[in-house]
């Protein structure tokens, strides 16, 4: 814990720490912290901070770097020096990162940063550990920092005064620049390297020790130090004095310009309005496609070329739809793998999520999206990748998707990005941990993804998109089997059921055998036309054909001539040439069957078939008489002609002469996809459905106030953890006690059972005055426990 950040908050008053609290919400996740000192812990954990940065802004950063480069006591008059900025720039900046517990002021007005970010950060403007640093280190002995002062023309004297003289001497560009004049050939060549390319470089530990040369020369003077033999290093400094008073850090206080056109409003809204249905009927139209031909996987993983543009093709879909919607269903785990089958096949998830209304429908897939790593249409080298493949760049492809459309959502209502690559540069302006050239290379494909999904229309965002990107913090991770706080967002639950709320669910149909969608068919009139005709044509209207082919295909899945045109005429009005279709191609239905046999058996005399066919010794075969002189067998040739030979009788085999071949049909269809993908190609069942409680976020006001009625009062023990909880548990054996007492003072999870017979798990628990004040899991809140009345504790593992 950072002791100055501790004092810090003390100085807050309630106001200004719930700003900082809304800022850093991962700081009062449960179990929230109860004392100022718990909350900097957490505010200062290392995985928290980086978590914070990828969400600053470049200046943000900035300033951040120059405060460590400069050390602890800089200010902000101090900082805008160094940039060579009014200090009326460099303040908002800096206020940020105070307000996001980053850095901090102290009394006298120096700027703090948090030690996590010291460690992340280990060259700040690729400068070196300060000059103490190499001083005050064990390797540097008393007789050779005696030598160094000699060597700078500093008589002997303490340490402390030899090091701050060096210090202040190395500090200086003027007496820096007057020692070089005395340097020999090539020293400045090489100071050059280390100032500009430093800090640390690899170097030829023997030039260190011969005399006369440039390495020795520069380690003599303080200019370099050396911690093993190979590598060398520049003090802070030191690189400073050398880029001289005239050297600037970078500081971006202002955004790129980015190049923008006005679009009509009714125009997005409109392409919103059929595209958002559109995925959500194309979405299912996959899945039952999937339930019916099961998709196998590569042997290297993921899903073949070959095998998409089979399920495009047959769902009406384009490719690149077609790519995407596979992965976005994975991720939303409506589609998994079954060993069964030997394939991806739909999961029970899918057949709730298809009774949910069609906006709930809709945000699940937006939510698989919003937190996918993968990027479905991104070209590496001008291809595309593997379909459910691994993709290395794994989460930075999630912030890259997040960044771009975040970019998309600050730009005012109606305004379209007229330069992708101006688009670029301000996402990595508003985040630029970012890899630039991943950035690059993604953000195309993340534009046609959010087009495909309605989020994009003309380059613009839509209401859908704007609602979705302001949903960043909440998008979770692509092994999330939900993620509740997107798909339970009532901005976006208000979004999207208005882009659903254009859906058609009536057709006209036409006395030519068509019919028309005037609008975006909804979901269920789609499946229902999908079913009994063929489409024609999509978009703002959609044109299906019936066909005696058409209407087969729907009789052949189950439906008869009454029930379909009930169905239809739910939807509209018949004309008589489709009533007349219909009953026709139901009346010629069924007046050829074609059966399913593994083999048949013939013969000549009719009485030793019928024979056979009742054996009850043979009804293992499942033997079916087709014609007095064939019958069918349910068992492979092998083992048919193995039975009847057991059985007294003598066949043979009869090798294939016609032209039809018998396909053996699949038993049972896959009951639903057990096995889902995780990023890296893992694999990991699916859990089992739960019903998802949206717990509503952390209010910061409610904390600060809370924290502030605590103080700074820590646990009233009566003695050591160990003593206590053996004194007042006696009911508890000695290794329970110890592990109670890890719950104390390491704050770890265990279950615990109390004398009345409830249980509980706990956490962070502390003690007082007999009693275990500690986080219960069950209740959400700290609660107190008696001691006496804990009869049994036990590991609870995450």
């Amino acid at each position: 814990m950072d002791d100055h950040l501790l004092g810090w908050l003390k100085t807050l008053d309630e106001e200004r720490l719930a700003r900082v609290l809304a800022n850093r919400l991962d700081a009062i996740a449960p179990p929230w912290p109860r004392r100022m000192d718990t909350l900097a812990q957490r505010l200062g954990n290392g995985f928290a901070v980086m978590e914070v940065l990828r969400g600053l802004p470049l200046p943000a950063l900035e300033i951040a770097e120059a405060a460590l480069a400069l050390g602890d006591r800089v200010d902000a008059q101090a900082l805008a020096a160094f940039f060579g900025v009014p200090e009326a720039e460099v303040a908002p900046w800096l206020e940020v990162l105070f307000e996001h517990a980053l850095a901090w002021p102290d009394s006298e007005g120096n700027v703090h940063v948090v030690a996590a970010l010291g460690r992340w950060w280990t060259a700040p403007c690729g400068l070196g550990e300060p000059l103490a640093h190499y001083l005050n280190s064990w390797t540097t002995s008393a007789d050779a920092l005696r030598t160094l002062a000699g060597s700078l023309g500093l008589p002997p004297g303490p340490k402390r005064r030899m090091v701050a003289g060096i210090c202040e001497i190395l500090s200086d560009p003027a007496r820096t620049a007057a020692l070089l004049e005395r340097a020999p050939a090539g020293a400045g060549r090489l100071l050059e390297d280390f100032t500009w390319d430093g800090p640390v470089r690899d170097v030829d530990g023997g030039r260190f020790v011969v005399p006369g040369t440039p390495e020795k020369w520069a380690a003599d003077h303080g200019l370099i130090f050396r911690p093993s033999w190979n590598v060398a290093e520049m003090p802070r400094e030191v690189a400073l004095a050398l880029r001289g008073p005239g050297y600037r850090p970078p500081f971006s206080p202002v955004p790129p310009d980015l190049a923008t056109l006005p679009v009509d409003p009714e125009s997005v809204d409109h392409l919103m309005t059929l595209a958002a249905p559109h995925v959500v009927e194309r979405c299912a139209a996959m899945l039952d496609n999937t339930s019916k031909a099961p998709l196998p996987l590569l042997k290297a993983g993921g899903v073949g070329v070959r095998e998409v543009r089979r399920v495009a093709r047959e769902t009406g879909c384009d490719e690149d739809e077609t790519r995407l919607l596979l992965e976005v269903c994975a991720v939303a785990r409506l589609l998994a793998w079954d060993e069964q089958a030997g394939g991806l096949v739909p999961t029970d998830r899918f057949d709730r999520w298809r009774l949910d209304d069609a906006a709930a429908r809709l945000r699940v897939l937006l939510a698989a999206w919003w937190r996918m790593e993968r990027s479905s249409l991104r070209r590496t080298g001008g291809k595309y990748g593997t379909v459910l493949g691994d993709d290395p760049a794994g989460t930075a492809v999630a912030r890259v998707r997040r960044a771009v459309l975040g970019v998309l959502a600050r730009l005012p209502a109606s305004t379209a990005c007229a330069d992708r690559a101006g688009l670029v540069r301000l996402a990595h302006w508003h985040a630029p941990l970012l890899d630039r050239a991943l950035l690059a290379e993604c953000a195309p494909a993340v534009l046609e993804e959010a087009r495909l999904l309605g989020l994009v229309a003309h380059e613009a965002i839509t209401d859908l998109g704007r609602a979705l990107a302001a949903l960043e913090a909440e998008a979770g991770d692509e092994s999330d089997d939900s993620s509740p706080l997107v798909e339970h967002d009532p901005a976006l639950i208000e979004c999207s059921t208005r882009a659903l709320a254009s859906v058609r669910r009536s057709a006209l149909f036409g006395a030519d055998l068509t019919a028309v969608v005037t609008g975006p068919p909804s979901a269920e009139l789609a499946e229902l036309l999908d079913r009994a005709a063929d489409r024609e044509s999509r978009g703002s209207a959609s044109v299906w054909r019936f066909s005696p082919a058409s209407v087969r295909a729907a009789l052949d899945s189950g439906y008869t001539a009454d029930a379909l045109l009930a169905d239809l005429a739910e939807v509209g009005t018949i004309p008589q040439p489709l009533d007349y279709l219909v009953h026709d191609v139901a009346r010629r239905h069924g007046e050829v069957t074609v059966s399913t046999v593994a083999c048949i058996v013939q013969a000549s005399d009719p009485a030793l078939l019928a024979e056979i066919a009742t054996h009850r010794r043979l009804s293992r075969l499942g033997l079916r008489l087709l014609a007095p002189t064939v019958l069918a067998s349910a068992m492979p040739a092998g083992k048919t002609l193995a039975a009847l030979r057991e059985n007294g009788y003598a066949p043979v085999q009869v090798q294939d002469t016609g032209e039809v071949t018998v396909r053996r049909a699949r038993v049972e269809e896959p009951a639903g996809g057990r096995l889902i993908l995780l990023p890296g190609g893992q694999v990991a069942e699916l859990d089992p459905p739960a019903h998802v409680l949206v717990e509503p976020p952390p209010d910061p006001r409610e904390h600060a106030r809370r924290l502030f009625t605590a103080g700074g009062a820590g646990p009233q023990s009566t003695g050591r953890t160990w003593a206590v909880i053996g004194r007042m548990a006696p009911r508890l054996p000695t290794a329970q006690q110890s592990l109670l007492g890890f719950v104390v003072d390491r704050g770890v999870r265990a279950g615990i059972t109390l004398a009345d017979g409830l249980t509980a798990t706990i956490s962070h628990g502390e003690l007082r005055s007999g009693v275990l004040d500690a986080w219960c899991e069950e209740a959400g809140d700290y609660l107190e426990f008696p001691l006496a009345d804990i009869v049994e504790v036990r590991g609870a593992y995450a």
